[in-house]
């Protein structure tokens, strides 16, 4: 054979085998996904040197689990954990209810795949400083009107949500029509017992979680900031994840990721959630109850 034909076929062979070869590595590339590092983010607390401490840690464990790099990114507030996860800059977040319903909404293919055991009953404290001359009682505080009060955020489930409609069910009045005056907001829970225990103001509204805790570490004092009324059981926290984990690290990453989480056991993980009792699965619909909610109070369109 010419010296040209053998080149000639032989540079078609090396372009077959060459084309073959991307063909593989792009099925291969769509089997496997194409890896990076899997970011999550939390809804943020007081003490982002705490949150951030604990986060890293669950990353490192999950990194152990899952095999690829995991980073924790501490976001400034619960509008920009949302806003993180819509535009994909993190693939798995920790929210409150609300927060998870909104974030549902702005990416399809989201989903609640975990929560802890106390998730599907939780509660919120209203609380109260004895100066503001409010009792505990078992019935709604009526004798809260007037009264100088402070919400958490303006987007937590615990802290404005589900508060702002057990007050409009029980009153039949706004918050502001009840309390007289425009909705205050701390901004966190562990601001909303701080500014009623120094007296800023009579009473408020937090996670149970969050007032249970910082109880046990001795940092709220019942007696200058004691529980005034405890709501009814509503649904609340929940991990996310973004449909670009499967798009990244594989098909099934996701239903991976699900099963890290709910196999957390070490206390101290646990703890960066507030969930020592562990997490169990969680689905879209334990949440419907909170959409609803919010939707009637005009918080999602």
């Amino acid at each position: 054979m010419a010296p040209m034909r053998i080149f000639q076929t032989l540079t078609r062979r090396t372009l077959m085998l060459g084309g073959l070869a991307l063909s593989l590595a792009a099925c291969s590339s769509e089997v496997q996904g194409t890896g990076g590092t899997l970011r999550f983010s939390a809804i943020p607390g007081e003490n982002t040197g705490e949150m951030i401490e604990k986060f890293g840690a669950v990353a490192k464990h999950l990194a152990q689990e899952l095999g690829v790099p995991v980073e924790y990114v501490h976001v400034s507030d619960y509008g920009a954990s949302v806003e993180a996860f819509k535009n994909g800059d993190i693939s798995l977040a920790w929210f409150g209810g609300l927060t998870g319903v909104r974030a549902r909404r702005a990416v399809e293919g989201a989903h609640a795949i975990a929560q802890g055991v106390v998730d599907p009953q939780y509660k919120s404290y209203f609380i109260a400083n004895p100066a503001s001359g409010l009792k505990p009682g078992k019935a709604f505080p009526k004798e809260l009107a007037g009264k100088t009060f402070t919400f958490g955020d303006e987007s937590s489930t615990s802290g404005r949500l589900m508060p702002e409609s057990f007050i409009r069910a029980e009153t039949g009045q706004s918050p502001a029509e009840f309390l007289g005056g425009p909705m205050q907001f701390s901004k966190s829970h562990d601001r909303t017992w701080q500014l009623v225990q120094d007296g800023t103001f009579d009473a408020g509204v937090l996670s149970y979680m969050t007032y249970e805790t910082r109880l046990k570490e001795g940092k709220i004092d019942p007696e200058k900031c004691f529980i005034l009324w405890t709501t009814p059981d509503y649904p609340d926290y929940s991990w996310h994840s973004h449909p670009n984990l499967d798009t990244k690290f594989g098909a099934g990453f996701t239903d991976k990721v699900q099963a890290a989480l709910i196999g957390i056991k070490d206390k101290a993980l646990l703890g960066a959630m507030m969930r020592e009792d562990g997490l169990i699965k969680a689905k879209d619909a334990d949440f419907a109850p909170l959409e609803s909610v919010a939707r009637e109070l005009e918080l999602i369109r």
